[in-house]
């Protein structure tokens, strides 16, 4: 199964930024969506859009962003069914107490965390 690279911010460039975070592309709405946040990483070409991680967090870094014509599987088709069209955002990946919560948890292996040095 496909899992979020590790060394995602040496192996791609930064696309964009959203709200407070970098997106990592490549990025080419609306299959392909690339990796957002940093310290939080988020494979948004994984995400199946469960919503453990937003269940799991205990200082609510995430929260549902729209992803209408999200396909996960056109690159990944081994993944889990797509729950949503929609993905987990780490839009406050500031507030993150990097207790790695979301990451153990995620069922594809599409969240990172990162402590910055």
């Amino acid at each position: 199964m496909p899992q979020i690279d590790p060394n995602f911010s040496k192996n791609r460039t930064q696309a964009d930024n959203h709200v407070e975070h970098v997106v990592w592309g490549p990025v080419q709405p609306p299959e392909v969506l690339g990796i957002h946040g940093t310290s939080v990483a988020v494979d948004f070409d994984i995400c199946i859009a469960d919503g453990v991680c937003i269940d799991v967090c205990p200082v609510s870094v995430f929260e549902w962003l729209d992803a209408p014509g999200t396909n996960p599987h056109k690159t990944h088709p081994d993944l889990p069914p797509l729950l949503s069209e929609r993905k987990a955002d780490p839009l406050r990946e500031k507030d993150c107490i990097f207790c790695m919560a979301c990451e153990v948890q995620c069922p594809v292996q599409a969240i990172k965390i990162t402590q910055p040095s």
